[in-house]
């Protein structure tokens, strides 16, 4: 197959960590905030005393029951309620298998694959990216082999994600980009190969192992500028299509026929000529050309006609009226 240079990706965009916090820290900074928050409304006199706990109000609430909130106060309770939402927006739960792509105004700032909680900066805008293992059975694909015969194939391929930043930012569409470089990448291989060879012997696409390894090199090297990785492409049915199938398999059954027949025809006469060879070792008798050519003939019309299988072995005679332009 032609030699094709696959795209080429941006160098500049590749993977990198994101940096991210664990969650249970998020978590204590949480907790210190609504502490803090409490502890200001207790001094304040705004959340009403009680006396289980600790008389922990100011000396001026104590004394006249009455509610000061003074601007410190206030902007305390403030800086400790966005502390809270600041953290609390920032939280994230990162399953396996999965990761974030994290990004600011367009621009990569790195991707998440801790797993479970963390925390990132909240700001910074978080897109899901799956790195599993997967696996994709492609529908019938109409293609047409080298000798032009229409066939369909049905394909599994086995792939993900590795580079998550250029799966996400490079192409628009990660999977769909799969999807057509699968068809793309099928039409250029079924293209050398005939569907069968048993008119002439040689490689064809029914050979699965060849058919794969191809599929596998090509369909990688194409879609790796994107991020992603293939691990293997396995025919799951290879046949021709619906209008030409009965044509091509009469033509196969015909093909297959006649080279059975080839194959008959050439072991019986290897099995004629060992057993000449034999009867004359056994008689230590040479038989001249013409006995050998006559018990020749009888032994192969005896071995190939059980098998239905014309054919004939010229005589002497008939060998020399050819040569003087007789007929036979």
């Amino acid at each position: 197959m032609t030699s094709r240079r696959p795209p080429r990706a941006d160098q500049a965009l590749r993977e990198q960590r994101a940096t991210a916090l664990p969650g249970w820290l998020a978590l204590l900074a949480v907790l210190i905030g609504v502490g803090g928050v409490l502890l200001v409304l207790l001094r304040t006199g705004v959340i009403p005393y009680w006396d289980a706990l600790p008389d922990l109000r100011g000396s001026a609430a104590r004394e006249s029951g009455r509610v000061e909130v003074d601007a410190p106060w206030i902007a305390a309770v403030a800086a400790a309620g966005l502390l809270v939402v600041f953290t609390l927006a920032g939280l994230l739960a990162n399953a396996g298998g999965e990761t974030r792509v994290l990004t600011r105004w367009g621009r990569y700032r790195g991707t998440v694959r801790r797993t479970g909680l963390v925390w990132v900066n909240p700001l910074l805008r978080r897109r899901r990216v799956d790195v599993r293992l997967r696996h994709w059975r492609s529908e019938p694909v109409k293609v047409v082999d080298r000798t032009g015969t229409p066939i369909v194939v049905r394909l599994l391929i086995v792939w993900r994600v590795k580079d998550t930043a250029r799966a996400l930012l490079a192409i628009e569409d990660h999977e769909s980009y799969l999807r057509e470089q699968v068809q793309a990448v099928l039409t250029r291989t079924a293209s050398t190969l005939p569907c069968d060879s048993n008119a002439a012997p040689g490689p064809a696409l029914r050979d699965g192992q060849w058919f794969a390894d191809e599929m596998t090199r090509a369909l990688a090297a194409e879609v790796a500028p994107a991020g992603l990785e293939v691990y293997s492409v396995q025919p799951l049915a290879l046949d021709y299509a619906p209008e030409v199938a009965e044509s091509m398999r009469r033509r196969r059954l015909a093909d297959l026929d006649a080279g059975l027949r080839t194959v008959l025809v050439d072991d019986a006469v290897e099995a004629a000529a060992l057993a000449v060879r034999r009867l004359e070792r056994a008689t230590a008798h040479e038989l001249d050309e013409a006995a050998r050519s006559a018990l020749m003939e009888q032994l192969l019309v005896a071995f190939v006609a059980p098998a239905g299988v014309a054919a004939s072995v010229p005589s002497p005679a008939a060998r020399a009226g050819r040569k003087e332009g007789r007929p036979a």
